[in-house]
């Protein structure tokens, strides 16, 4: 259970498996990244909430094995990496992920547990929920990342996307990042290869940008018969 901490975090921005349609872009110089970085900030500047379809898979290398899941999402932006994320998975299960005020919860009906805790806590890792391209700064982007490989790719669905790998300038947790971006500066899908190359590929889907969002949806109602572990 406590491996989703780490896929509701990765939650950024997006997932899919299959991908289609691949060409290069003419143009793959610093004006080019300069220009889809531009975008990004603007939709970040100009995003005060979003719904979204969300599908996840998350890749075991020494298996080579996937979990996917299928759910809903709703942000709302914070300064800092407080940005308010609801996350209700689905399929295969039913779990609610849940980040307001500095705090997480993951709540299991099916368990009637719920897995609570502060998003600073090095151990929770959803501190970092949609760190990418919603909630970071184009000078964040370049600053931290060195990109290579960029390419213009339309994602199944038909969504025109402009790919890019983001390579860590110092030291992370994983390797690398890849990142989809639409026209509108967007950040429909993420890929997050881990050292040991497991990776987690994050998909939005039919996403309602400025949607009317109410805080309220952050808080989950747990009755006294869940059962809370601190994480």
């Amino acid at each position: 259970m406590k491996k989703y901490f780490a896929l509701g975090a990765a939650l950024v921005l997006t997932a899919a498996i299959a991908l289609s349609n691949t060409s290069p872009a003419n143009a793959q110089g610093a004006g080019l990244v300069s220009s889809i970085f531009n975008k990004m900030e603007r939709n970040r500047r100009d995003l005060k909430s979003l719904r979204a379809g969300i599908s996840m898979e998350k890749y075991n290398a020494q298996i080579k094995d996937s979990d996917k899941r299928t759910g809903t999402v709703v942000y709302l932006p914070a300064a800092g990496r407080n940005a308010y994320v609801r996350v209700d998975w689905k399929s295969p299960v039913q779990e609610i992920l849940s980040v307001a005020d500095g705090q997480y919860t993951l709540f299991s009906p099916r368990r009637k547990s719920a897995w609570v805790g502060s998003t600073a806590s090095k151990n929770a890792k959803v501190s970092n929920v949609l760190g990418f391209g919603l909630n970071a700064s184009a000078a964040q982007l370049k600053g931290s990342f060195d990109v290579q490989d960029v390419y213009n790719e339309t994602l199944w669905g038909g969504i025109a996307t402009t790919h890019m790998k983001l390579v860590p300038k110092g030291n992370a947790s994983f390797q690398y990042e890849e990142i989809w971006v639409d026209g509108s500066g967007m950040p429909v899908q993420t890929k997050v290869i881990e050292k040991n190359n497991d990776s987690t590929t994050v998909r939005l889907m039919n996403i309602e940008r400025n949607a009317q969002v109410s805080k309220d949806e952050f808080k989950l109602d747990l009755g006294s018969d869940v059962k809370k572990i601190r994480g």
